[in-house]
């Protein structure tokens, strides 16, 4: 056998010339272990997907206690599964009445290509609107919504009658018209880094999809789950989708993802055709034994709480003259340095230190502080202690 970082870089496809090539060999609570025995403090989570921590307890038991009994047996909606179906009680019972009916699939992006065919199978339209500074994954219809010409030209042509208006800009919603099926919104943008909208816009945007009979589409699949302080983000402003779409944190760990809407809309992909929407391994027994485990422990351990508590402890700590803003809500933060070069630095040196950051890729003078939802005080201030420590160097460069 070849050497790990041989085979590694050998025989498994890069997504970038430099990846970061930590050989992780085990992963507890908020840390990371190596094989050369580095401990790191994990302030990214996996992206926003352990949001109950790397391993909890209670998702590890569901998964033993899941694998004891069966794993796939059929695809995705014509047996009964009991993780399935107790676990799509447990969300929508902590919905609004309209979102009761739960469709899993496997990851974020297949839950916004689905929405986009529910879209136009309600409405009978075929014009869909995102938002600039959008990020949505990678897929053909996701990245046909994504504002990122960066991520988008190599891939052109992607889906026609598309458009896109200014995130929080009030002017440009007039753009949504009797034509579109669906517009589909971050709550609060996360690759822009972390932009959090007006409530009058999150307002104004409900009730002209109201008006105009187009679909809104919240992509949660970043904030969903206790991240910002609330169990959705949409929580914060009092508006409602006709259909919210999950991923990352939704599986415990686990991969998974689900579109949400209403009974009487998902019904439309039964019929006319039948299969409007299918997936092999969607509603995995395994990740929804694990993704219900994680929500309860999020709920019953007070994780949101701790999110909005530990969030607004970060703000107060990091405070610094090469810091601009610090924005977001919860434990979806983006410490905006104005500097993609000196995020860089502060990022690698943190790393050195044993702090796992994270830049944006959509906005790079800016690096993530996102954390698993458990974090405690005193990792807070250790964390940002180092963080501090690296401004310092940088700011004297």
């Amino acid at each position: 056998m070849t050497d790990l970082h041989e085979g590694f870089l050998k025989h498994l496809a890069q997504t970038s010339p430099h990846p970061l090539a930590l050989d992780i060999i085990e992963a507890e609570g908020c840390h990371l272990l190596t094989r050369d025995g580095r401990r790191y403090l994990d302030l990214v989570a996996g992206l926003a997907v352990n949001n109950v921590g790397h391993r909890h307890p209670k998702v590890v038991l569901a998964i033993k206690d899941q694998c004891d009994r069966y794993l796939h047996v059929i695809p995705y909606g014509e047996f009964i599964q009991e993780p399935q179906v107790r676990f799509a009680e447990k969300l929508t019972s902590l919905l609004p009445p309209s979102l009761n009916s739960v469709y899993f699939v496997n990851s974020g992006t297949e839950a916004i290509e689905a929405s986009l065919k529910l879209a136009k199978r309600v409405t009978g339209r075929t014009r869909l609107i995102g938002c600039r500074k959008s990020y949505h994954g990678s897929t053909h219809g996701s990245l046909s919504l994504t504002d990122n010409e960066t991520k988008k030209f190599r891939n052109r042509p992607l889906l026609p009658d598309v458009a896109h208006i200014t995130f929080n800009d009030p002017a440009e919603l007039a753009l949504i018209d009797d034509r579109t099926a669906a517009v589909v919104v971050e709550p609060i943008q996360g690759d822009a880094g972390v932009r959090v909208p007006d409530q009058a816009w999150m307002t104004a945007l409900r009730a002209r999809c109201t008006a105009t009979g187009a679909l809104l589409v919240f992509d949660e699949v970043q904030t969903g789950f206790g991240r910002t302080g609330r169990l959705i983000a949409f929580e914060h402003f009092g508006v409602v989708p006709d259909i919210l779409v999950l991923g990352k944190a939704l599986g415990g760990g686990m991969p998974m993802g689900a579109f949400i809407s209403s009974r009487e809309q998902m019904h439309l992909l039964t019929h006319d055709p039948v299969l409007g929407h299918i997936t092999t391994f969607g509603g995995h027994p395994i990740a929804c034994a694990a993704g219900l485990a994680a929500l309860e422990a999020l709920l019953e351990e007070e994780l949101i709480a701790n999110a909005e508590r530990m969030g607004q402890l970060f703000k107060e700590l990091l405070v610094h003259p090469v810091i601009k803003e610090v924005r977001g809500e919860g434990l979806m933060l983006a410490v905006d340095l104005g500097d993609a070069d000196m995020v860089q630095r502060v990022v690698h040196g943190c790393l050195e230190q044993g702090v796992l950051g994270f830049w944006f890729l959509s906005c790079p003078e800016a690096f993530r502080v996102a954390p698993p939802l458990m974090i405690t005080e005193e990792q807070v201030r250790a964390a940002c202690a180092v963080i501090l420590r690296q401004l310092d160097q940088v700011g004297n460069e």
